[in-house]
């Protein structure tokens, strides 16, 4: 090797040496008071739940990387929050800490088991709850960045395949599965995700600052019975605290169309528990030389519906899958909100779509709940090997699915406060978050 040589592996090793060194990152959490009279959103339905297993929480990891860039990531334990709420939130954490406003993601781990933050089915967000989320979120933002200090940032890409299907089912009579019996299911029409990505932040010497984990599941079901909970991912991630130190954080991927339909809850923890501990065992370290996130207003519109025809595939499928009286309250729920709906057909809807890098690592964030073949085009498209989505961020504008899932009809695209958006919404934001990727990708530097 002649001295040219020499000088450039030298220099390559220490800037690689810098790079880990001048990461930064610091994580909080804030506990979410909850009470037993509160009303619990996830059902069709008010519900009200005795007693809590885990804390609902508002989790925040904030990174500052060597470029001086910096981002907020947060992660709610309620089933999704709009951006009246989480607008103000961002805002606010902007103005106390630095961080701009595009560099601040916030995602509802979806859990279907906390009080309610929207109004939706058949009962309406609790406000002072939501106003109190909002609250926490830019407390456990704050902590975070008085906490930085520096980390080397590790990564590795697990798998869980077990822990959730495509639950969008056909079934023999043509119509798409929601709720009640499948055991004439034809088969699944979507796909199933089991990425399950590991970002590690750790100290040097080892300890656990924060490890974020993403996984694409609804977040159903609870250990003991009718409580509230952050659900098992909630539950295996405040686990693992315990056992590993620093804090966990599930942020939500693109489960609009997959949910858990075979294992009991404890048995859904100890898997995605399992799968994280493995993941995070064999995570590698990865220099982070530049910190940056985007985030980009686009434009929805509500659909224009037919009433006669909407009314008829609620009313078929209730009546024929759920016992009475509960069909009858389903259908009349759908009523409601399609009365509701009914005047705002073809109104523009402004939401958010943004991006974040952290090295060579990208999230996503979208602003409902994503189907997933629509998460997996985010993915092949991107320009960043690592890219994962995380629904339900910013905002929340209901189910979005592809556009070949739209016309198979079922619960997810039945017209109602849940789901409103006209055909081709989700392929709008693939575009959109595929342009930001590209953006942040094309105005990274080619070299130090």
């Amino acid at each position: 090797m002649n001295g040219r040589a020499w000088i450039g592996l030298i220099l390559t090793l220490l800037a690689t040496s810098a790079d880990a060194a001048d990461l930064k990152a610091g994580a909080a959490a804030k506990t979410l008071e909850a009470k037993d009279e509160m009303v619990v959103g996830g059902g069709i339905g008010p519900g009200r739940l005795k007693g809590q297993e885990g804390e609902l929480r508002a989790s925040a990891v904030v990174a500052e990387g060597p470029d001086g860039g910096k981002v907020c990531l947060v992660a709610c334990d309620v089933l999704m929050i709009e951006r009246d709420i989480l607008d103000v939130a961002a805002r606010k954490i902007s103005d106390k800490t630095g961080i701009p406003f595009g560099h601040i993601l916030i995602n509802a781990t979806h859990t279907h088991h906390a009080p309610t933050t929207v109004t939706i089915h058949g009962y309406e967000r609790d406000e002072a709850f939501t106003r109190h989320v909002g609250e926490k979120i830019v407390e456990a933002a704050i902590e975070a960045n008085t906490r930085l200090t520096p980390v080397a940032m590790k990564f590795r890409l697990g798998e869980e395949s077990s822990v959730g299907r495509n639950s969008r089912l056909l079934l023999s009579d043509g119509t798409i599965y929601w709720i009640g019996k499948h055991d004439d299911a034809v088969r699944p029409t979507g796909p199933f995700d089991p990425e399950l990505p590991v970002v590690a932040f750790a100290r040097p010497g080892g300890k656990l600052e924060a490890v974020l984990f993403n996984h694409s599941t609804h977040t159903i079901g609870t250990v003991k019975g009718l409580v509230r909970s952050p659900s098992f991912y909630g539950l295996a991630a405040q686990e693992l605290e315990r056992e590993r130190g620093g804090l966990f954080l599930f942020f939500e991927g693109a489960s609009g169309s997959t949910h858990n339909l075979d294992l009991a809850t404890p048995e859904a923890l100890i898997r995605i528990k399992s799968a994280v501990a493995d993941a995070l065992d064999h995570a590698g370290e990865r220099p982070v030389s530049r910190v940056v996130g985007r985030r980009k207003e686009i434009t929805l519109k509500v659909r224009r519906f037919d009433e006669a025809a909407d009314d008829a595939a609620v009313v078929a499928y209730c009546t024929k899958r759920q016992p009475p009286p509960y069909h009858q309250t389903t259908i009349d729920i759908f009523r409601k909100m399609r009365k509701t709906l009914a005047p705002h057909q073809g109104e523009e809807r402004k939401t958010w779509v943004q991006a974040i890098v952290l090295g060579d690592v990208a999230f996503v964030g979208v602003p409902g709940e994503f189907f997933t073949h629509l998460g997996q085009e985010i993915k092949r498209r991107s320009p960043y090997r690592y890219t994962y989505v995380f629904e339900l961020a910013n905002d929340y504008v209901g189910y979005i699915p592809d556009a070949r899932a739209f016309d198979k009809g079922g619960y997810q695209v039945w017209t109602g406060l849940h789901s409103f958006l006209e055909k081709g919404a989700g392929e709008t934001i693939v575009d959109s978050a595929v342009d930001l990727l590209g953006q942040l990708h094309d105005a990274a530097p080619t070299g130090r």
